[in-house]
């Protein structure tokens, strides 16, 4: 399956080998290894990345994902998307490797409940706590990478200062106080786009919302890093339900596992977990915990009647569809 997608922003896959215990995919061979390396390697390993570049592996991101939920025969969920797993060729174009294979079949199905397999820290909430799986998932994960790549901070290690626990929380503050530009990476100097910096900001903060029905798709995600569409000013506000939401991951991850009686162990969330394309099988697939899913269901609806009152106070620019004002086979209000 892996070889018949085809596009310019995802890594060509030439073989694979499965002798024993082993497992190897053969990629084609980027030279400048991934874009992890370039942000966060060691200085003798790290890439200058001026702003036009960061932009261009941004959007290549975006594009990519784009075609693997709504344009590839298939449609896939990646479900680790991340900064390890974008790797740079040549002329530092990027590619998206390492599929996590989570299938969606549209007609009959808005989410699949299944095994987490993923990193702390780009996991979407509802993902990481209950196993809730949509392409929205990936758009969580995009927002986090974008938010990288415009800081150059690594959203598992680096933190802010007392009052923040990320790059991404901060990012929100930031929002809230009108310094966005702080944010932005300061190798850059001041050689870099206002407008698209501050545009890819919000971009990726309106990826990251707690509520998945109030993500974009990344279709519009590409529409908007051209500027081809406007931004709507839905981003929700740091210390209300969806800070809380997000960072309940990092903080009460075990507790939420034994109590919603989800599978799995700590072992496969740690930051330096590596899954195969295999990780994904029909095996993982299973029926939902139900309480865990009223659980979930009960905060996302509270949750989106919040969002939707400040709405009304805010916004300035028309509200697509994805704010939560219909319904989509992406969004989890067909499963009400």
């Amino acid at each position: 399956m892996i070889s018949c997608l085809q596009h310019p922003n995802l890594v060509k896959i030439h073989g694979c080998c499965v002798e024993g215990d082993q497992l190897l995919l053969v990629y084609e061979y980027m030279e400048n290894n991934s874009l992890a390396h370039a942000l966060f390697g060691g200085e003798n390993s790290q890439l200058k990345l001026n702003w036009s570049v960061r932009q261009k592996i941004c959007l290549g991101i975006a594009r990519g994902l784009a075609f693997l939920h709504e344009e590839s025969r298939f449609k896939i969920v990646h479900r680790d998307i991340k900064a390890t797993n974008v790797l740079l060729d040549r002329d530092l174009n990027p590619k998206i490797s390492d599929f996590g294979l989570a299938k969606l079949d549209e007609e009959e199905k808005t989410h699949i409940s299944t095994r987490v397999a993923g990193t702390i820290g780009y996991m979407a909430p509802e993902y990481a706590l209950w196993g809730y799986l949509t392409y929205k998932a990936d758009v969580y994960s995009f927002g986090v990478v974008a938010l990288e790549i415009v800081s150059g901070k690594n959203n598992m290690s680096y933190v802010p200062d007392s009052n923040c626990t990320c790059p991404l929380d901060w990012a929100f503050h930031l929002h809230q106080s009108g310094t966005l530009m702080e944010f932005v990476d300061p190798r850059l100097g001041s050689e870099f786009n206002k407008v698209e910096a501050e545009r890819m900001i919000k971009i990726a903060l309106l990826c990251t919302n707690a509520s998945p029905s109030l993500r974009p798709t990344m279709s519009e995600v590409v529409s908007m890093l051209e500027g081809s569409s406007n931004i709507p000013d839905v981003i929700p506000e740091a210390g209300g339900l969806s800070e809380d939401l997000r960072f309940k991951t990092l903080r009460d991850h075990p507790r939420e596992m034994n109590s919603s009686g989800l599978e799995g162990s700590l072992s496969h969330y740690s930051s330096s977990a590596s899954f195969l394309p295999g990780s994904s099988s029909t095996d993982d697939i299973r029926e939902i915990n139900a309480e865990a899913y009223l659980k979930f269901k009960a905060m996302r609806d509270s949750h989106i009647h919040m969002e939707r009152q400040r709405s009304v106070a805010q916004l300035s620019t028309p509200v697509p569809s994805w704010t939560g004002s219909s319904k989509s086979a992406h969004d989890l209000h067909n499963t009400i």
